[in-house]
């Protein structure tokens, strides 16, 4: 696989979905190790598989949302899969894993990545937002009973170039 490819325009967006790629890469190479009779490192092995890759699809649709309530929504995502991740390693060797000592591969991985995460969350624009009526997700100084400004604007279902009959 390739981390040279540019998928957005935003340049730590980039790097953290590579930085993704690679962790995502190597926990697959760990998951290749389990053994698919046991049903216990199979189950653990899907939660790996599913947190890893997470990591990268919620990258994507943050940045395609590009509003922040979405972006925050994508990065509390991550920042879940990512903390369940650096865990794993426990589940295995409690369901007698052999090969354990990889796990701290993954876990430096995510140490480079949170670092990353970091400087990609800092970039969003808290100026492009909806208001979040659930309150989790709004930006600094924004509550989920303020008032949209866009709810004055007059719409009448009708696109600029029909007319109402």
């Amino acid at each position: 696989m390739t981390y040279d490819d540019e998928k957005f325009d935003n340049e730590q967006a980039n790097l953290l979905y590579r930085k993704g790629q690679e962790i995502y890469d190597v926990v697959r190479q760990i998951a290749d190790l389990i053994p698919d009779d046991d049903p216990e490192l199979s189950f653990t092995k899907g939660i790996m598989l599913e947190d890893a890759s997470l990591m990268c699809v919620k990258i994507a649709g943050a940045e395609g949302g590009d509003l922040y309530d979405i972006r925050m929504e994508a990065a509390a995502v991550i920042r879940k899969a990512a903390n369940e991740l650096m865990l794993q390693n426990h589940s295995l060797d409690m369901y007698g894993f052999e090969h354990t000592e990889y796990y701290q591969i993954v876990r430096n991985l995510i140490e480079e990545y949170r670092l990353l995460f970091i400087d990609w969350v800092a970039g969003f624009d808290q100026w492009n937002y909806m208001i979040d009526r659930w309150g989790l997700f709004n930006p600094p100084g924004v509550g989920p009973f303020d008032k949209d400004i866009d709810d004055d604007l007059p719409f009448n279902g009708f696109d600029d170039d029909e007319e109402e009959d």
